[in-house]
C-alpha cells in the first residue's frame, strides 16, 4: 500500500495580494470499499493533508483558494458521508472528508493535466480497521508530534500481536430486499439471517475466534457496504449466507461459489446477475468503477486471496458432502459483488432452493440448520488452524 506523507510538511500560505487558488471542479467515484476523489486546480497546489478521529476525517488545506463546485458531486455516496469545505483564516482554505468509518490514504497525486491547462490532485481511499486508521495517525504523529499520544504505537502493535482470526458472516438480502421466496412463502433473507445467527453461535462458542454479522436485524446493505464491513474488522474470512430458486423444482442441494471473471457455467452467472442486482431492487443507482490495478502488490495480493479462497471452498464442499445434500458440481464460481475484496477470503454458500419444497422445508428446520452450521464450521476450523500455522 502506498502511503504518502510528503504533504505533512507544511502549508503554502498565499499572501494578501495573490490571486486565490481556483478549484474548478471536484468528483467522487467509487463505492463504500474505495473512494478516489479528484480536484482541478488552474494551477499547481501545494496542499497539506492530515487525519482526525471522533468522526474520521481527511482534511486538506490549501493556500486561499476559491471553490466553484458543483453542489451534485458534494453529496454523500460510498465510503464519504459528508464534505465541507472554506476558509479557515486569511490565506487558507480547507477541505474535510468525514467518511462512515476508518479508512487508510492509498496515494495522493498531484499531476499536470494531459489536455487541458491547470492541476488535478487525486486522492485514493480505502476502508479499513480501526486499527489500522490508528497506526496511520501514529505515523503522522511522527512526522508532525500531533493527534496521537507517544505511547500510542507500541500499544498498537501489541493489540495487533493479539488479534484472533475474525470471520465475518453476511446475512443475504434484507429489509426492502426479501430476496427469493419459496413455494410455502418462505422469505431468503430471514433464513439466511436465522442461519447467520445459529453459524455465529457455534464459531463464537468456540472461544478462539472473532466472529462478526454484517446484519443482524431486518435491514438492507448495500452490497459494498458487506465488503467495507468485512474489511473493517479485518476479516480473515467473509462467508455471505443465501437460498436462491430455480425454475426446475426437481433441484435441490447447496452449492459453494467463489469469485471468478468468468462464470464457471450459465446457472453461476444467472445466479450472480441476480445477486448483483439487490441494490438496484433498492431503488439504488450502480456505479461501476473499474480502474486499472496499477500497483503489482495489490494485484498479488488479489491472487494470493482467491487462491485462499479456493482452498476454503475445497474444504467446505468435503465438509458439506457428509452432512448435507449437496447439487452436481457443487463448487462453481462467477462474478459476484459482494466477494470481491481484495484482501479477504470469501465464499457465497448457497443453502438450498427454495422453490424445492424438500429444501424449502429443511431450511426452516432449526436442526437441519444447526448441522449445516456444524459442517460449515468444521470447515472454518480447518482452514483457520491452517492459516495461523503460517502465521495468518
Amino acid at each position: 500500500m502506498v502511503f504518502l506523507l510528503a504533504g505533512l510538511t507544511g502549508v503554502t500560505i498565499a499572501s494578501a495580494t495573490a490571486a486565490p487558488l481556483e478549484v474548478t471542479s471536484y468528483k467522487m467515484a467509487g463505492d463504500a470499499a474505495h473512494m478516489r476523489v479528484v480536484m482541478n486546480f488552474d494551477r499547481e497546489p501545494e496542499p497539506r493533508w492530515f487525519l482526525l478521529r471522533g468522526p474520521h476525517r481527511l482534511v486538506i488545506d490549501l493556500p486561499d483558494a476559491h471553490f466553484s463546485l458543483d453542489a451534485k458531486e458534494l453529496k454523500a455516496r460510498g465510503l464519504i458521508r459528508s464534505v465541507r469545505y472554506g476558509r479557515i483564516g486569511e490565506g487558507a482554505s480547507r477541505l474535510i472528508l468525514a467518511t462512515k468509518g476508518p479508512f487508510v490514504v492509498d496515494k495522493v497525486d498531484i499531476a499536470a493535466n494531459e489536455d487541458t491547462p491547470g492541476y488535478r490532485l487525486s486522492i485514493d481511499l480505502t476502508a479499513a480497521s480501526e486499527r489500522q486508521f490508528e497506526e496511520a495517525l501514529a505515523v503522522q504523529a511522527q512526522t508532525t508530534g500531533s493527534t496521537t499520544t507517544p505511547g500510542a504505537e507500541p500499544a498498537i502493535q501489541e493489540k495487533r500481536a493479539e488479534k484472533r482470526f475474525t470471520i465475518v458472516i453476511d446475512p443475504g438480502h434484507g429489509g426492502i430486499d426479501g430476496g427469493a421466496e419459496g413455494l410455502h412463502g418462505t422469505v431468503e433473507k430471514s433464513i439466511t439471517l436465522a442461519f447467520s445467527r445459529q453459524l455465529r453461535e457455534r464459531l463464537a462458542g468456540e472461544g478462539k475466534y472473532d466472529v462478526y454479522l454484517t446484519r443482524d436485524k431486518d435491514e438492507f446493505l448495500r452490497l459494498d457496504e458487506r465488503v467495507r464491513i468485512a474489511r473493517q474488522h479485518e476479516a480473515d474470512l467473509f462467508i455471505s449466507i443465501h437460498a436462491d430458486t430455480i425454475r426446475l423444482k426437481g433441484i435441490r442441494g447447496a452449492t459453494v461459489y467463489t469469485v471468478s471473471d468468468k462464470a464457471s457455467d450459465a446457472e453461476a452467472q444467472a445466479l450472480a446477475d441476480r445477486e448483483n442486482l439487490s441494490d438496484k431492487l433498492a431503488g439504488i443507482e450502480i456505479e461501476e468503477e473499474n480502474h486499472e490495478v496499477a500497483d503489482i502488490l495489490i494485484e498479488l495480493i488479489r491472487r494470493e486471496t482467491h487462491n485462499f479462497s479456493l482452498k476454503f471452498a475445497h474444504s467446505l464442499v468435503g465438509e458439506l458432502s457428509d452432512t448435507v445434500g449437496l447439487i452436481n458440481n457443487p463448487h462453481r464460481s462467477a462474478g459476484f459483488r459482494v466477494l470481491k475484496a481484495p484482501d479477504v477470503p470469501s465464499v457465497l454458500i448457497e443453502l438450498g432452493y427454495l422453490s424445492n419444497p424438500e429444501d424449502e422445508e429443511q431450511l426452516r428446520d432449526p436442526d437441519w440448520r444447526g448441522k449445516a452450521a456444524e459442517s460449515i464450521a468444521r470447515a472454518v476450523d480447518a482452514f483457520a488452524a491452517a492459516r495461523m500455522a503460517v502465521g495468518g
